[in-house]
Order: structure tokens, then sequence, then C-alpha cells
């Protein structure tokens, strides 16, 4: 179903019909499976193409046979020894399978959805911190190291007793098939973990019905990890309360059995699990994904509307550098079944914005979320008026507050209309008091001992209409004033030229931070330095923002969900400003990498070859900048 909200006087309404408790019935995600599976029998739900063409083979399951694979597979996993408190973690691209897995995880025990574009270190310390018992990876496969990431990490958590490996070889036709499996990497060992077959495995388990009964107490249903690629990951804990409220909440205002979902995005990641998966389960809606990468597949981009116009796509789910890149592209298909775009991960640039919907015709509908609130947390309203650079109205049963706090968590000012402050939040997703698996990560994490605190800087206008305007980390602080990295952003994204844009702060020895811009050109694009910089001159209103730095680059960094990137940038920075520092003082020593302390954030790590360079020598030039250093071992 869907229910109109437009205004926030509609959420008000929405939430006044009934307490949320009320809303649906079923006490656990595979409850909800199961009610959506006799509603809708017949009907698509989920599909998977290995590769991107429109023609290319695809495999389709209905809502009766998705409901069989998850009953099979969580049957698998209690015959493994895997029960009510264990964890099974996988380590998979997008696939059937790994849908599948995320809710036989969930089933049978707890599921921790792993990064596979992390390092196999991190992997591993995922893995031991969340005690995982069984791992859901790759089989051998060419052009992909995930098997051998998974091996290398097991033999480093050897907690993990199972490793049941998905064969993706499955999914290509002859010739293809056939190369593939004789050119595969051999399997590679360091573990002492058994290992299966997926699907030869869950093929002997009953798939009507599960053989044991499900707590049903609103426990932890999955473990989500946060800032995995910063090397400090964090482990978010989710009830099976708030993915259905995820699954409910879009459903609610956007979604019902006739749409069609098209998600590039990685199943790891909660945009795509709950958004978007969970809003299929609970609305009996399609889910296609288009190869295993995602957006970052081979030929995505360059077929990506005419895999619309083959699934008759009604949503398109993508996030801002995704969609930078399909304005790349012409529209060369019919794509008048897309009614929607919703948009996440970042804020979305007003000249994107306008370029997007000017090309396509679809309406664009920004929303906010985080990992820590089990996702989505606001969303533009399908009817009724848009803000452009709002991500809209929270969702009914969401309060969003406006706060200072002070580093306890405790209210120092609650902010007024177009205020700005740190978004703090409460709703059936947010685990007060245990946001993290990791108790001391949770101490001061919330205002009041109720309102999550995102670490998200913003403002709610008259109309209940959120708008985000930056990280409380990612502030340029120049000689006490701040500056919103946003603000740089926004303006050089304007420049007909420019695709991406990443502005930090950057050291300097005598106003701290100083502003740094961080240019990726679109294809074609031969806009120089000096054009840009004369261009932020022009468009940037605050003479104390425009960026003392700018450099273009062929690429800049991205996470999996397509972020930029800004630790990288960070660390370029550190490494481009000490290393100048030092050479200016006749130092002989540079900047080798740029770590994260748990302690001490980023710290430069400088080597020598002169014996004679002393301790006091380096730090009477690089004292002199907030980020610390210290020698390589």
């Amino acid at each position: 179903m869907t229910t109109a909200m437009a205004t926030l006087a509609d959420k008000i309404a929405i939430e006044q019909q009934m307490p949320i408790e009320d809303r649906w019935s079923a006490k656990t995600v595979y409850e909800l499976l199961c009610q959506t599976a006799a509603k809708f029998p017949d009907r698509p739900g989920l599909s998977f193409q290995i590769k991107s063409g429109p023609k290319d083979k695809a495999e389709t399951f209905n809502w009766t046979e998705i409901k069989g694979k998850v009953t099979q597979t969580a049957n698998l996993l209690r015959s493994l020894g895997v029960g009510d408190q264990d964890v099974v973690a996988y380590l998979l691209p997008n696939c059937n399978e790994t849908a599948i897995t995320l809710l036989g995880g969930a089933t049978a025990g707890i599921v921790n959805p792993v990064n596979p574009l992390l390092e196999p270190e991190k992997i591993a310390s995922i893995l031991r911190d969340t005690k995982a018992k069984v791992l859901v990876t790759l089989a051998p496969m060419p052009k992909t190291n995930v098997a051998e990431l998974a091996a290398q990490a097991c033999a480093m958590a050897p907690n993990v007793e199972t490793i049941l490996e998905v064969d993706l070889t499955r999914y290509l036709t002859p010739p293809t098939s056939w190369i593939a499996k004789l050119i595969r990497p051999k399997a590679t060992g360091g573990h002492k973990a058994r290992v299966l077959n997926f699907n030869a495995e869950i093929a002997k388990h009953n798939a009507d019905k599960l053989d044991f009964t499900e707590p049903g107490d609103d426990g932890f249903a999955a473990y989500f990890h946060t800032g995995g690629t910063t090397g400090m990951p964090k482990i978010a804990q989710h009830r099976h309360s708030g993915m259905m409220y995820q699954g409910w909440a879009s459903n609610e205002l956007l979604f019902t059995e006739q749409d069609v979902l098209l998600a590039p995005m990685p199943l790891f990641h909660v945009f795509a699990a709950y958004p978007i998966w969970m809003t299929a389960i609970s609305s009996g809606a399609h889910m296609v994904m288009p190869t295993p990468q995602g957006y970052r597949g081979d030929g995505v981009f360059d077929n990506f509307w005419k895999l619309v116009e083959r699934y008759r796509a009604t949503f398109m789910v993508t996030v801002p550098t995704a969609a930078a890149a399909l304005m790349q592209r012409k529209v060369d298909a019919d794509v008048s079944s897309l009614n929607y775009a919703l948009c996440g991960s970042a804020p979305l640039p007003v000249e994107l914005f306008k370029r997007f919907e000017d090309a396509t015709g679809v309406r664009i509908l920004e929303g906010y979320g985080m990992t820590e609130a089990t996702c989505l947390v606001s969303c533009n309203p399908p009817l009724g008026e848009r803000k452009i650079g709002s991500v809209g109205i929270p969702f009914p049963y969401t309060e969003v507050k406006i706060l200072h706090c002070d580093g306890q968590g405790n209210i120092t000012k609650e902010c007024g209309t177009d205020e700005i402050g740190e978004i703090c939040v409460t709703n059936p997703g947010v685990v007060t008091g245990a946001t993290y698996t990791e108790a001391a990560k949770n101490e001061g994490l919330f205002a009041d001992g109720k309102y999550l605190r995102t670490g998200d800087l913003g403002r709610i206008d008259a109309d209940g209409f959120l708008f985000i305007t930056g990280r409380a980390k990612d502030l340029i602080i120049r000689g006490g004033h701040n500056i919103d990295p946003a603000l740089i952003e926004e303006a050089l994204a304007g420049h007909p030229q420019v695709g991406f844009v990443g502005a930090i702060g950057q050291p300097d020895a005598h106003a701290g931070e100083l502003p740094a811009a961080y240019v990726e050109l679109v294809e074609g694009g031969n806009a120089t330095v000096d054009e840009l910089m004369a261009y932020a001159e022009e468009h940037i209103g605050e003479r104390a923002a425009i960026p003392k730095y700018m450099e273009i680059m062929d690429e800049l960094p991205k996470t999996a969900v397509g972020k930029i990137f800004k630790p990288d940038l960070r660390r370029s920075a550190i490494t481009r400003i000490y290393d100048k520092a030092l050479r200016d003082a006749g130092i002989e020593a540079h900047v080798v990498e740029v770590i994260e302390d748990k302690k001490r954030g980023l710290v430069a790590v400088l080597k020598s070859e002169n014996d004679a360079i002393t301790d006091e020598g380096v730090q009477s030039v690089l004292g002199n900048f907030a980020r610390p250093w210290q020698w390589a071992s």
C-alpha cells in the first residue's frame, strides 16, 4: 500500500492513526517474508544478471521461491550449529544468494554483511569482533579476489568454523561458463574452516518450513559494520523491528507490489539491504540487481537506461556520484516506466539535480539515513512540494531534533527554525543505549539519553523539511572560523566540466586549516586548475572558503556506495604539506604513509635516511601543525 504524505501535517496524521506496534503483525523478518509470499506467491521478487547487457541471461525468483530458498538457508545454518545469538557473516558481491543469505542469516541467528572491498586484516577484525561462526563467500572465480580475501581473513579469524561458497559460474552461459571453470584460481588454504558449496548444501534441507522455532522476542537480527574503509570499523546492531520498520516506512510512502526497483547498490550496505530489499519484502515489489559490482560493474552505466526498459523499472536507486556518471551518457532507451529516482548517501549538488531531471524527466527523491539508525530517517515526499537541497520530511514515527550537546551527550541548546546544529534522531530503528556492539562506543552517543547523535550538521525549516549542511568532523576550521565544505563543493559542482568535488581542510601552521578542493572532471573535460580557481573565486560567496589549493585528479577516491572518501584526500594533503615544510626547513625526512590511530586520529609516519635527523628538529617544524607525527617502526 502507499499513503499520501506530502507535508509535515500528513506525517503527524499517520502517527496519530495508531501506535507503531500495530502497523504490522509479524514478529520477525522471516514471518514478514512468509506473509508476503502468501499474498503474492507468483509475483517476481528478486532478479540478478551477472552481465550488464539488456539481453543477457537473468535469474528471477518469485516470492514462493524466495521463501523456499530462505527457509532452506536458515535450516542449513542451524544444522551447522548456528543458534539465536550466533553470527553468520557474508563476504559477497551482489547476486541472488546474497539477498537470500541476508534473510536466512537473520532468521537462523544474526547476519553480518561485510564489505568485500576491505583489506583481509580489516575483514578478519570484523569476523573476530562479531564472533562469526559461518562465512558465506565466493568460490574461486576469474577476475575477482573475494575467495582469496575470505581465505586470508579466516586464517586470522579462527572462530569461523564453516565457509559456504557461492559459485557464480552458474549464472554464465556456455562457452563462457566452461572457460571460467577451467581458468578459475585454485582454492586457497591457510585456515581450518571446512568448506562447503552453498547451493548444494541448502538443496539438502526442507524448503516448506523452519526446522526450529524462532524466539520472536525482537532480538538482534543483523550486525552492519560502519567506517570499515577508514580502518576503524564499528559494529551497529539492528533488531527485527528496526529492519521491518524500514520496510514498512518506504512501503507505506512509496511502493506497492506493482513496483520494480532497479538497484545496482551493494547488499553489504544498509541502503540496499533495508530501504530497497526490506521494502520489497514488505510490499511484494520486485528488486533487480545488475552485475555483482552494481554500478561498478562492466557496462552498467552504458547499459543502464536499456536495463530500465528491459525490466520496466518504476524506481531507480542511485547516489550522487552514480547520477553524475549517468549524466555523461545519453538516455538511449524508453524510460517512461520510471516514476522516481531514490537518491541517498550524500547530498546531491543542485546543478546535478536539475541536469538529471531535465535529461530524464524522472523525479528525484533525496533521502537521508545512516547505518546506526537502521538506515533511512527522512525522504522528500513523492507527492506535494519537494525542496531542492533538502532530504525531506522525517518518516512517520521518526523524531528529529537539531541540538547542541557536550561530549557526554547533555543538551546545551535546542535549535530553532533554520538554526544549524547536530542532527539527532530517535525512531524504531535506533537501538538506544546499545547502537554499537562495543559498549564504550555508545558513551556520549545519545542526546538526553534518547536521541542518537548522528555527527551530521543540519537545520529544519518552518515546513519541517530537513537540510544537511555538513559533517561535524568535516568542518574546515580556519583560524577559529568554521567553513562548511559543502559551500565549496556546491559552487564548483556548478562548473559544466566538473563531475565531482571533495573539499577538505588541509593543515596550516598559522590558521590550523585552510580549504583545499580536489576535482574530478567529466569525461572529456579539459578545464585547468587556474580556470577552476577563477570560477571558485567568482561563485563562492564566502571569501574565507575560497580554496587555497586545488588539484584535478583522474578519479576521486570513493566508497563502495559512491561517497567521496575524504580520509584519502586528507592523507594526501597531510603528506604534501608536511613534506614541503620539511624540505623548506632543510630536514631530510619525508612522509611514507598517514595512518589512523584510535585516539590521535590521522598520524603522519616519517622516514629518514639521515641518522643525524633528530626528533627535536622534526618537532620544531611539524609541531606547528595540529596533526601528530611519528617515525616509521
